[in-house]
């Protein structure tokens, strides 16, 4: 599946932090505009420190809200929300452009098991990506709590669905120049922190990964397994670390990489539709 570059390409090479967000109640998109001129009011607000702020008036924060109908991937995913916050300075004349500050993005890549069977009324966005400032993420996610209903919460990666993406990209096709895959694993239970950096070079990860891999498209938690296993095993020959015994908590490749806090960043445009699905599904997840 493919999307329009030019229209998704600000999500690349951006580090994202990941949250999964529950049914949206009353959403319309055909009030974007209004949705647009009263999330700036309550920023300003907040900045005036709870004082009165008209709506409409700009206190040098534009917020905009726009629908990205190509980043989607089935027509029961409803089209992904792009909303972008833009500082201005009290000088500039009404229609300058001023500074991206902050962009989030609610998008659902094949959420089919989530939308299938929602009340009317509901709009499924279960996935809801931020770059920039952590209190603009926190002033946008309270204005869409209260607005519509709806409930953030930070969604964290786990050891094991870090193996599996570290597995899946692996054995994605690669570019020449092609960067090494790398983990990053936490040593736990020690006085300071220790990690341990584990680099492969991609064209070896890809290789051992067509050997474990039975069925080209199809992936098991088996292979996953043993793909794993082999890297562990390979790394204890050399230098008799177990590194079973450590935490994953970070995955590079040339697909992507991800971070147990729930922080990736997506490199290339080609399998961007890939990872925004696996990433919606840890969304749905978390919210079922």
């Amino acid at each position: 599946e493919s999307v329009d570059t030019q229209q998704t390409a600000f999500l690349l090479r951006k580090a994202w932090t990941l949250y999964s967000v529950t049914p949206l109640y009353r959403f319309r998109r055909a009030r974007l505009r209004n949705y647009a001129l009263l999330l700036s009011a309550s920023i300003a607000a907040e900045a005036q420190k709870g004082l009165a702020v008209e709506v409409g008036v700009e206190m040098g924060i534009k917020v905009a809200l726009s629908s990205l109908a190509e980043l989607r991937g089935s027509d029961l995913d409803q089209p992904a929300l792009l909303v972008q916050l833009s500082s201005r300075p009290q000088a500039s004349s009404r229609n300058s452009e001023g500074k991206l500050v902050w962009l989030g993005c609610f998008c659902s890549m094949f959420g089919d098991d989530l939308s299938e069977n929602l009340p009317e009324g509901f709009t499924s966005l279960p996935l809801f990506l931020s770059h920039g400032a952590e209190r603009y993420t926190s002033l946008v996610g309270s204005w869409f709590q209260k607005t519509f209903d709806c409930c953030f919460r930070r969604l964290a990666i786990s050891p094991q669905n870090l193996s599996w993406m570290v597995a899946m990209w692996a054995g994605c096709e690669l570019d020449k120049a092609a960067s090494a895959v790398e983990l990053i694993f936490s040593v736990p239970r020690l006085a300071q922190p220790l990690d341990i950096s584990y680099a492969i070079h991609p064209e070896d990860a890809k290789a051992l990964w067509d050997t474990v891999q039975k069925t080209p498209g199809e992936i098991t938690q088996e292979e996953v397994d043993v793909f794993m296993d082999c890297l562990y095993a390979h790394f204890h020959r050399h230098f008799k670390i177990h590194l079973s015994a450590a935490k994953l908590v970070k995955v590079s490749t040339v697909v992507a990489s991800a971070h147990c806090d729930g922080i990736v960043k997506i490199l290339h445009s080609q399998y961007l539709p890939g990872v925004l699905m696996l990433l919606t599904e840890l969304a749905i997840s978390q919210i079922q």
